[in-house]
């Protein structure tokens, strides 16, 4: 399958499960998406954990300048504060429209199953078409002797153990934004 066409499968997957998907040219118009974001929900508090420290700062200071309060790891004391979560995912699926995140960090843990929305940055090229093709790297998760957490994430939290009724955002975000970066420049 052609580049595009997997951009564009994943993308009709992925809105297909209610992630709300868009492309961006850079990890600078993810941290803006995020604050611009938090802004018209009239929320206050991200997070970002995984964000290397010149992304990280300037995520600090476009908050600063509108008001919101960035969360410091470690999360744990403050977990429940977080509005917005913006990090990163290792690959996307594009047949099922998921996301796959390999972590060991707590704090990208709460950060994304905690978070009220989590605004989910994905490179282009770590889109593959279905689970067989991260076979390798699943592998390699596995056969590691320490603890991990490996996450599959299908579209915004949603059950309907409920009285057999949909509810959203029992077991994680409210809503999942996926913003596929173009090129991975800041």
């Amino acid at each position: 399958m052609g580049k595009n066409n997997l951009i564009q499968l994943m993308k009709e997957k992925a809105a297909g499960v209610g992630t709300i998907v868009h492309e961006i040219s850079c990890v600078s118009e993810a941290i803006k998406y995020a604050v611009d974001l938090n802004r018209k929900k009239k929320l206050k508090i991200l997070t970002c954990p995984g964000l290397d420290q010149k992304d990280r700062d300037s995520l600090q200071d476009l908050c600063k300048s509108s008001g919101m309060n960035l969360l410091k790891e470690p999360l744990r004391n403050h977990a429940y504060l977080i509005d917005t979560s913006l990090t990163w995912v290792d690959y996307g699926i594009a047949e099922t429209g998921s996301l796959m995140l390999a972590s060991d960090s707590e704090d990208i843990r709460m950060a994304t199953m905690l978070a009220k929305i989590h605004v989910a940055m994905l490179p282009i090229a770590k889109i593959r078409l279905n689970t067989e093709q991260i076979e390798a790297e699943l592998d390699e998760i596995l056969k590691n002797n320490s603890p991990s957490y490996t996450a599959f994430i299908t579209g915004p939290s949603r059950t309907a153990d409920i009285e057999r009724v949909l509810a959203i955002g029992v077991h994680g975000p409210v809503e999942l934004h996926l913003l596929l970066i173009k090129e991975m420049k800041s």
